[in-house]
């Protein structure tokens, strides 16, 4: 019974649309309607700005944390990472957003964050320096996914590289347009790196 209480609040944690909460109330903008279409931390910087873009970014990684650490405050019986899973499954497809949400990134480092806060650190590292080299946030997302599966094995952690290589599945397949764009030389670079 508790899991199916946590695994339904991590769903609706995740499902809260950030990005169109943010578009909406602060600039009076679907942000479905610009730039790529998603609901995500990505295109919010480059249709709303960095602002909004931050703001969408740190929510949809709290959906993750809150989502993970919840069971734990409650002294619930129930694997976090688990639990998890569910607010990534949320943040992709929301109820509250007609199931079209992000491509589980952010919310994905928020799971990551709420079980192991030094292996999110090295994530966070990973991806701006992939960043910094590639200039694709797409590229990096997938990649930096790839390296923290990869540092959680060498770290002893195998729950966490299990429910890791599934997250990055979600991201990779998320990003099926993206690969296509990048192999096509047509996925818009950053400027501000």
């Amino acid at each position: 019974m508790e899991y199916i209480i946590f695994i339904i609040l991590a769903y609706l944690l995740g499902a809260i649309p950030s990005g169109l909460i943010v578009g909406k109330l602060g600039y009076g903008i679907d942000i479905r309607e610009h730039g790529s279409g998603n609901l995500g931390g990505t295109n919010t910087f480059r249709v709303l700005g960095f602002k909004a873009g931050l703001i969408v970014t740190i929510a949809d990684i709290l959906k993750g944390t809150v989502a993970t650490v919840l069971p734990l405050l409650f002294g619930a019986e129930v694997i976090t990472l688990v639990i998890g899973i569910f607010a990534v499954i949320g943040h992709m497809y929301p109820v509250f957003a007609g199931f079209k949400g992000g491509k589980a990134v952010a919310t994905s480092g928020g799971v990551i964050l709420g079980v192991n806060p030094l292996v999110f650190g090295i994530l966070l590292g990973t991806f701006f320096l992939l960043l910094y080299l590639t200039k694709y946030v797409s590229l990096s997302s997938m990649v930096t996914g790839l390296v923290t599966f990869i540092v959680a094995l060498l770290l002893g952690e195998y729950g966490l590289a299990v429910v890791i290589a599934i997250m990055t599945i979600f991201v990779i397949y998320r990003h099926r347009t993206n690969i296509k764009r990048i192999m096509n030389k047509t996925e818009p670079k950053i400027t501000w790196m």
